[in-house]
C-alpha cells in the first residue's frame, strides 16, 4: 500500500506539473495572438515600443527593458539606462544572437538579452529578467515575443520607405506634368506678348490707333492670363505640398463675395452673374485671400464656359456654408466628373486654353479649410460646383454699438 501511494502522488504530482505548464503554454499561446493582432494595427514604432514592453511585463516578474534603435543602430536613451543593461543590449546586437543563461553565451549574466530582429535587420534588444537556466519555454517565448516586435517594426520602416518612394514619384510626375504644361501653356502667351511688344517698338509710326490698341490689348489679356496660370500653379503647389497651417481669421463670407463679384464683373459687362447671398450667415474661420482666388475661379470658369446667366448662390445648414456656382452651359460628362479635379486635367470637349489648374486649385483651398467642392450636374442642362465650408461652433461675440 505504500508503494501504491507513492506512485500514486508521484503520478499526481507529474499531472499537476503538466497542468501547471499546459495552462502557461496556452496562456502564452493567447498572449502571443493578442499581441500579432494589436502589432498589426500598430502606426507609429512608439505604439508598438508600448505594446511591446506590456506584453514583457506581462509574461515575466522583470524587470524587463525594451530599447529600439535607429538605422545607425544606436539605442535611443541609452545614456538612461544601466552600464551592464547597456553592454548586454549592445552586445546581443552585434552578435545578432541571445545572451544569457541557457543560450551557450555569456551563461553568467543574470537576464537574457535579445536582439529584436536577425543580422542586417536588427531594430532594438530587449533585457528579460528572471532568465533561469533551464526555462527552455521561458526564453523561447520571450523570443517569440521579440520576434514579433521586430516584424512589426520592420514592416513600419518597409511602409515608410514605401510612402516616401510614392511621395518622390509623385513629386517627379507632379514636375514632369507641370513642365509640359509650361512648355505649352506659357510659351504661347508669351511669344504673343514678345511679339505684340516688339511691334509696337519698332512699327509704332506705321501702325493704325486701332492697330496699336488691338497690340496693346492683346498684351493685357496675355499678362493676365499668364497671372492666372501664375498664381494658381503657386497655389496649388504651396497647398499640396506644404504642412504649415493656414493664416486663419474670423471673416464674413458676404464681404468675401462683395470683393470677388467687384472684380469678376470688370470682365462680365453684360451682367450676367446673380447673386443671393442669405441674411444672417454665421462668421468662418477662414484665410480671404484663398476663398477670394476659390469663389473667382468658379466665377471665370462659369463665364468661359457657358453663356447665359451663372447664379452665385450662398447659404448655410446647421454645420456647413454652401457657397454654389451654377450655369447653364454644356456641363460635365460622366466620365470626366472627378478628373476635372486633377491637375493640368482639362475637359475634352472645353474649346477653351487653360492649363487645367483651376479646379484642383479651389478644391485644395477647401480641403485646407476643412470643407469639400464637389460637382453635379443640373437639370435642364448645365453644372453646379458646390463648396462646403465648415462652421466653427463657437462663434465670436459680436461687438456692441
Amino acid at each position: 500500500m505504500l508503494v501504491v501511494a507513492l506512485v500514486i502522488s508521484h503520478l499526481a504530482t507529474g499531472i499537476r506539473r503538466e497542468s501547471v505548464m499546459a495552462r502557461l503554454s496556452e496562456r502564452r499561446a493567447r498572449q502571443l495572438q493578442a499581441l500579432s493582432t494589436d502589432l498589426a494595427n500598430a502606426a507609429s514604432p512608439a505604439e508598438v515600443l508600448s505594446l511591446g514592453q506590456q506584453a514583457l511585463d506581462a509574461a515575466f516578474v522583470g524587470p524587463c527593458t525594451l530599447v529600439l534603435a535607429n538605422d545607425a543602430q544606436e539605442l535611443a536613451d541609452a545614456a538612461a539606462l544601466p552600464g551592464p543593461v547597456l553592454d548586454g543590449l549592445r552586445c546581443c546586437m552585434t552578435e545578432a544572437a541571445a545572451l544569457g543563461p541557457g543560450t551557450g553565451r555569456w551563461p553568467g549574466l543574470n537576464a537574457w538579452y535579445l536582439p529584436l530582429g536577425d543580422k542586417g535587420r536588427i531594430v532594438g534588444a530587449a533585457c528579460v529578467r528572471p532568465a533561469p537556466a533551464g526555462d527552455v519555454d521561458g526564453r523561447e517565448h520571450a523570443q517569440a515575443l521579440c520576434a514579433l516586435l521586430a516584424q512589426a517594426l520592420w514592416r513600419l520602416r518597409l511602409s515608410a520607405s514605401v510612402l516616401a518612394a510614392q511621395s518622390e514619384m509623385q513629386r517627379h510626375q507632379l514636375q514632369s506634368t507641370f513642365l509640359a504644361a509650361v512648355s505649352h501653356d506659357l510659351r504661347t502667351p508669351l511669344a504673343a506678348i514678345v511679339g505684340a511688344a516688339s511691334s509696337l517698338q519698332t512699327q509704332r509710326d506705321r501702325l493704325t490707333q486701332p492697330d496699336q490698341d488691338r497690340l496693346l490689348g492683346s498684351i493685357i489679356n496675355e499678362a493676365s492670363y499668364l497671372s492666372n496660370v501664375t498664381e494658381n500653379t503657386l497655389q496649388f503647389v504651396r497647398l499640396s505640398n506644404s504642412a504649415q497651417e493656414l493664416r486663419r481669421d474670423w471673416e464674413s463670407i458676404e464681404e468675401v463675395v462683395g470683393a470677388v463679384l467687384a472684380h469678376v464683373r470688370q470682365h462680365d459687362p453684360q451682367r450676367r452673374i446673380k447673386s443671393k447671398v442669405a441674411s444672417g450667415l454665421p462668421l468662418i474661420k477662414a484665410d480671404p485671400v484663398l476663398l477670394a482666388q476659390m469663389l473667382g475661379n468658379l466665377l471665370d470658369n462659369a463665364l468661359k464656359y457657358s453663356d447665359g446667366t451663372v447664379d452665385l448662390t450662398v447659404g448655410a445648414d446647421d454645420r456647413a456654408l454652401i457657397v454654389a456656382v451654377k450655369d447653364r452651359g454644356p456641363g460635365v460628362s460622366e466620365a470626366e466628373q472627378e478628373s476635372i479635379f486633377e491637375p493640368y486635367a482639362r475637359g475634352e470637349q472645353s474649346g477653351h486654353r487653360g492649363a487645367g489648374l483651376g479646379l484642383a486649385v479651389c478644391r485644395a483651398i477647401a480641403a485646407a479649410h476643412g470643407g469639400r467642392l464637389t460637382f453635379r450636374r443640373r437639370a435642364g442642362g448645365g453644372s453646379c460646383f458646390s463648396a462646403s465650408l465648415p462652421i466653427e461652433a463657437q462663434q465670436p461675440e459680436k461687438d456692441l454699438p
